[in-house]
């Protein structure tokens, strides 16, 4: 089986790491236990070598390079292991003798997408987002620490789960439910003021790091999808989030921020944050302050354009009002220069398309490569794995999408890609 790499267990076995462990295992050996039933329903076969690992030579196709846009006709990649061991013309190319083959002619070739805002929950939206092309993710926070047992699953079973950053659970001032996600968190049920002081803020962070989290996510504003919430409200302070991020970085980790108001983007990015989530009334002077500080953002532009389908009045108006909005903002950011990276915020079972948010951010003013490089070289390096995914090249993880068409002519071609590979195993 191809594994990625991951670090050795800590030799002082924490409850905490007790309880991360059962809650990985039970998740990898859910989706393990079903992964013959996925590939039936699916009608293919696990794509494995004898030995688990995946070899694989695509051939023919037409394969784009987003870091450089440089596009390579009659190209060959040739993966072994998961990891791709050359890529090119065919002239330049040895392929292995007796090696598994996939034609691609007249078919494009791309590394697989990077969905930077989704939420995975179960083991089935997993592979339904990589199944859409994203076979790298960023999770956006669980209720239940199920994104870490995602990331364990996609180690073991690289075809049934995004590669995953994981954030665990979501720094807000109320945590509901989410105070049974572990034994440390259930005191800050007692807080009448819910997680709002400094002390409570280190500590949801403090147990997230000890969970194992590879980010951390909160929030400035209040919700956009439900219609009780005023997206505009503020619910954290400058202070309040200088907190949260101090505490992530003293665990070496960064923070990814939900905010829609002027002052809550402001605010964020001041504290210090990593990316900026959803961000639809971002200054333009908070936008030269995120370019001096090479903070990302992620607009969610799918999430935000759903908002107008909504059969609720509410939503559907906050929706045809928020769009353009955010349309302009990530054309202003773009022409400033501020890292652009896509994102869908996919959740509650329902897994968009990551080439849907490049098709929107394309529609937004963005030429098609810079697009594509939202999911790709942009991502990659937000998530910090700028010398693993994002592009076909020697060393890079075996992971790309065929499609059938020009993206460089019709982006639209991402949303339904005709074979996925991750880690050289095809879906």
């Amino acid at each position: 089986m191809c594994v990625e790499s991951a670090p050795p267990p800590p030799s002082r076995v924490t409850r905490r790491g007790v309880l991360a462990g059962a809650a990985a295992l039970a998740g990898t050996a859910a989706a393990l236990s079903a992964a013959p039933s996925m590939a039936a329903a699916h009608g293919r076969t696990p794509g494995r070598t004898a030995a688990g690992s995946g070899d694989l030579v695509v051939e023919g196709g037409t394969l784009l390079d987003p870091a450089t846009g440089h596009v390579t006709e009659d190209a060959v990649v040739v993966i072994s292991s998961g990891v791709v061991r050359a890529a090119g013309a065919r002239a330049k190319v040895v392929v292995p003798d007796g090696a598994r083959s996939l034609d691609a002619h007249g078919r494009w070739v791309l590394p697989g997408l990077v969905d930077a805002h989704i939420h995975l929950n179960t083991a089935a939206e997993a592979h339904e987002a990589v199944r859409n092309g994203a076979t790298s993710a960023r999770s956006g926070s669980t209720n239940f620490y199920q994104d870490i047992a995602v990331r364990e699953l996609a180690r073991q079973a690289p075809d049934l789960a995004p590669r995953l950053r994981a954030a665990g659970v979501f720094i807000t001032p109320e945590l509901g439910d989410t105070v049974l996600a572990d034994p440390d968190l259930t005191p800050l049920a007692r807080l009448k003021d819910g997680v709002r002081s400094a002390e409570a803020l280190r500590r949801v962070v403090e147990v997230n790091l000890a969970r194992g989290a590879d980010v951390i996510k909160t929030r400035v504003n209040e919700r956009a999808g439900l219609p009780e919430q005023d997206p505009l409200a503020q619910v954290y302070s400058y202070e309040q989030l200088s907190e949260v991020v101090s505490a992530a970085r003293r665990g070496g980790k960064g923070v990814l921020c939900h905010s829609y108001s002027e002052r809550g983007c402001d605010d964020a990015v001041r504290a210090g944050i990593r990316s900026l989530e959803h961000g639809v009334f971002v200054s333009e002077r908070t936008l030269h302050d995120m370019r001096r500080r090479g903070t990302c953002f992620t607009p969610t532009l799918s999430a935000i354009a759903g908002l107008a389908e909504s059969s609720n009045p509410v939503l559907a108006e906050r929706g045809r009002t928020y769009v353009p909005v955010l349309k302009e903002a990530v054309r202003a950011a773009h022409l400033m220069g501020v890292p652009l990276v896509a994102g869908t915020d996919s959740s509650g079972g329902q897994i968009k398309p990551i080439g849907r948010e490049v098709e929107l951010m394309h529609a937004a003013g963005l030429s098609a490569l810079d697009a594509i490089r939202t999911a790709t070289t942009q991502a990659a390096l937000l998530l910090g794995l700028q010398q693993t995914v994002g592009r076909l090249a020697r060393g890079f993880a075996g992971d790309l999408i065929v499609v059938d068409g020009d993206p460089l002519a019709d982006v639209s071609v991402l949303k339904t890609p005709l074979h996925v590979v991750r880690a050289g195993l095809t879906l």
